[in-house]
């Protein structure tokens, strides 16, 4: 019973969502008749969008960078020391 409630609740949402989305239901929008408080907050809006893209540009040269730096960069072959039970260490060459 619960399983068939929750299916007619979405149901009934994605069909009132497609209805409001309807052209029918469209109008436009008209900026001639928009107050100073409607192009302040769009400024506003606009500047933190853009503020946004400061750490996103340094997140990505840095992911860039790594990346580049990781595919491009010699391996030097190092040495492990293994200490094996009862001996003495030795150093071990992959």
């Amino acid at each position: 019973m619960e399983k068939k409630m929750r299916g007619l609740r979405v149901g009934l949402m994605v069909g009132l969502m497609s209805l409001v989305a309807s052209p029918a239901f469209a109008r436009s929008i008209s900026m001639k008749d928009a107050g100073t408080a409607l192009w302040i907050f769009i400024i506003i809006g606009a500047i933190i969008v853009l503020l946004q893209l400061i750490p996103a540009a340094i997140l990505f040269f840095s992911f860039i960078g790594t990346a580049a730096t990781a595919a491009l960069k010699k391996e030097k072959r190092v040495e492990e020391e293994v200490i094996l039970p009862g001996a003495e260490p030795v150093a071990v060459k992959k």
